[in-house]
């Protein structure tokens, strides 16, 4: 627990600093002000992705990397002291000292949480693996040649090895995926504060999704797993996004930053790209002004982002996008070949979907979708997966009547439709992609709760109308008291987690990554680690693959990269 608190201190120092330097460039070039901490530390914590990123094209990520962090932010904290004392002043001022209490409870139990816990299966195969090739190497050409899923190349990964603090700590911290879950539960955290006008807006709705979800990986949070974090950001930007149309922002600023924040989440994981279907808001905002300009600003600020992203995915496996071999852009020695590429991306969609045979790739939806539903999901997953259904014609009625049967459009109304529709596309294309749970719950529920929220809404506002108050305060009651039943019943989960966990000793370092039997094998004087049984190997034994395979290397060195082995190198 110790070494994560501290890794905690760590990160929150570097990416608020950076999120205030962010902060200073927003203000001048829009006249804009960001306000609240939380956004200022994930606006932070994404331009030190970028950083991560940048600096593993040209070198390893680990304690030089951190000097010259450290070295940006001196300079920030000197030149911006009195803006950040009024800042923190203004905002342990505002808060409750029971507040206050919440959140050091809170801290502490994420700490817990994320001290120890379920390491995902995958971060044994390859996350812990990519890690550290970042924190050895930065980049290696043809690095999916050896393994086809480093391919995969998350820029969670490259954060990851920037604070995995190896060269203090002698082992590599985990601790990321931690700290976005409680930046994420400081948003859900609103729910139980009170409101002056005692209304439940859509934004709780949200919130309440975001809760759940939550209770869902707090016992896997130890894990660097990439699903985890692009789905806290997708939550995160939601829950903002729907604050600013309650809270009738008319400014474009905050909505196209929000934006750029979506091609992160795309750095993350792809399966967020369709979050960036939001951009319609803020770019009609801006057409309607005339701010060409403006528009520019942020298209080079979206391509800041992902820019560095694509290098890495073009130096790995030879595409701009993996595994999208259709995308095959560049003629480069140290390219995936594409049959690799194929079948990867094939097993991928029929693994999501609970076949496990790659070629029945073009098998109709009438045909595999009973076997998934039935087989695949659990019990509240096939509940959730039910009401987004019911969620598209519920969609579809709320745009017609909207759109094109109401001759006063409801602005607000538009906005949260907008929000809805890109949470339902993004659902519908996990859907009849790779429909594996964990890669999907942002949109999963989020689509139900918006959903939700529109109607109690639209419930409320009919109800008024008709001076029927007592009407929706007994729906408020009623989800009231089930709200305070599941939160009784997720308490006593996280109580009795916390209670078997206890005994793990992981109060100073965290939990380590996986131990496996391995055998090793020459190449070229280095030696190759892979498993005697299985394909896991952990994080200690590198380089290491799943499986004894040919490797061939670029040059006589290691960092000069690898080529393909043939058709052979898909695992």
């Amino acid at each position: 627990m110790l070494s994560v608190f501290f890794n905690w201190i760590y990160i929150v120092i570097t990416a608020f600093l950076m999120g205030m330097w962010l902060r200073e460039i927003v203000w001048r070039h829009f006249q804009y002000r960001v306000k609240d901490i939380s956004s200022i530390l994930a606006a932070g914590l994404i331009t030190i992705t970028v950083y991560a990123q940048v600096f593993s094209l040209f070198y390893k990520v680990g304690a030089v990397a951190n000097l010259i962090l450290v070295g940006i932010c001196i300079p920030v904290m000197v030149t911006q002291r009195q803006q950040i004392i009024e800042l923190l002043q203004g905002v342990w001022r505002k808060n409750s000292s029971v507040w206050k209490l919440v959140l050091a409870a809170s801290i502490v139990i994420w700490c817990f949480c994320t001290s120890r816990g379920y390491m995902h299966y995958d971060s044994d195969l390859y996350h812990a693996q990519s890690i550290r090739w970042v924190e050895e190497y930065g980049i290696v050409k043809g690095l999916g040649n050896i393994h086809v899923r480093f391919a995969y190349n998350s820029s969670f990964f490259a954060l990851s090895a920037l604070y995995s603090m190896k060269f203090i700590c002698g082992r590599s911290l985990h601790t990321v995926n931690g700290f976005m879950a409680l930046l994420l539960w400081s948003q859900v955290l609103a729910l139980f504060q009170k409101k002056k006008d005692r209304k439940t807006l859509v934004t709780d709705f949200a919130r309440l999704g975001a809760f759940y979800y939550l209770t869902v990986i707090y016992h896997d949070i130890v894990s660097p797993a990439s699903d985890y974090a692009v789905m806290c950001v997708v939550f995160f930007i939601v829950i903002k996004w729907l604050e600013l149309l309650e809270n009738e922002e008319v400014q474009s600023t905050p909505y196209a930053l929000l934006c750029v924040a979506g091609v992160y989440a795309v750095t993350l994981k792809l399966t967020a790209g369709l979050i960036l279907i939001l951009v319609l808001k803020p770019l009609s905002m801006l057409l309607r002004e005339k701010k060409l300009r403006d528009i520019g600003i942020y298209l080079l600020l979206g391509c800041e982002v992902i820019a560095p992203w694509l290098a890495r995915t073009v130096l790995i496996s030879g595409y701009l996008l993996y595994p999208f071999p259709a995308l095959d852009l560049f003629r480069v020695d140290w390219k995936i070949p594409a049959a690799s590429a194929t079948l990867d991306a094939a097993e991928i969609q029929t693994w999501g979907r609970g076949i496990y045979n790659a070629a029945l790739t073009d098998l109709p939806v009438w045909e595999w979708f009973p076997a998934w539903f039935h087989d695949t999901l659990p019990t509240v997953g096939k509940l959730f997966i039910l009401m987004d259904i019911v969620c598209v014609p519920i969609f579809i009625i709320l745009f017609l009547k909207n759109f094109c049967f109401c001759k006063d459009r409801d602005a607000m109304r538009s906005d949260q439709l907008l929000t809805l529709g890109t949470m339902l596309a993004s659902y519908i294309f996990w859907q009849f992609s790779a429909p594996l749970l964990r890669y999907g719950y942002a949109s999963i529920l989020l689509t139900v709760m918006i959903t939700c929220g529109i109607l109690f809404d639209i419930l409320r506002k009919y109800f008024d109308k008709f001076q029927k108050k007592d009407m929706i305060v007994k729906i408020a009651l009623l989800g009231t008291t089930a709200l305070f039943l599941f939160l009784a019943i997720k308490m006593f989960s996280l109580v009795r987690y916390l209670y078997t966990e206890s005994a793990k000793p992981a109060y100073g370092f965290q939990q380590d990554y996986g131990q496996y039997e391995l055998e090793s094998y020459d190449v070229n004087g280095v030696l190759f680690y892979y498993p005697l049984s299985g394909d896991r190997t952990g994080y200690d034994h590198f380089p290491s693959v799943p499986k004894q395979t040919e490797i061939f290397f670029r040059g006589e060195a290691m960092k000069e990269g690898f080529l393909s082995a043939g058709e052979d190198t898909h695992f």
